[in-house]
């Protein structure tokens, strides 16, 4: 599995500024398109040393596809707009789009905390019902 695509400028371009990838790798390995490899050669399966990776930081049981959806809550949240998090993730299609956008209790809260605010706004302002009568009041 390689993963690569010729508009994407080199791994190490992109992520030895966050300090995840040894700015070494693209020299070192500069004809190598992928992500995950081996001296330079694309790896059949990352299963396996995924597994070893996540054991060794203590996040056993991560799969590598729950990063997609990590990337579409994250993208989100962040005020991205659906759109352009779908080009981002490859979705294709808004129905598979919302099944990697979960809502989570956080979620919940933070809309009945909006919900809250927003409802209080209006119970301590006049509505604009109340306004147009008056309006329609002083017309008569």
């Amino acid at each position: 599995m390689c993963f690569a695509t010729s508009a994407v400028p080199p791994l190490a371009s992109r992520a030895a500024p966050m300090g995840i990838i040894d700015p070494s790798r693209d020299l070192n390995y500069p004809d190598c398109p992928g992500v995950f490899h081996r001296e330079g050669k694309p790896l059949n399966d990352f299963r396996k040393a995924w597994k070893k990776a996540c054991e060794h930081i203590g996040l056993d049981g991560l799969f590598f596809h729950d990063l997609r959806r990590t990337g579409v809550r994250n993208l989100i949240r962040a005020g991205v707009s659906q759109t352009v998090a779908m080009k981002i993730s490859g979705h294709k299609t808004d129905s598979i789009f919302r099944r990697y956008d979960i809502v989570s209790q956080e979620d919940l809260k933070e809309a009945a905390r909006k919900q809250e605010v927003f409802v209080s706004h209006f119970s301590h302002s006049r509505t604009t019902l109340e306004k147009a009568e008056e309006i329609i009041g002083k017309a008569q």
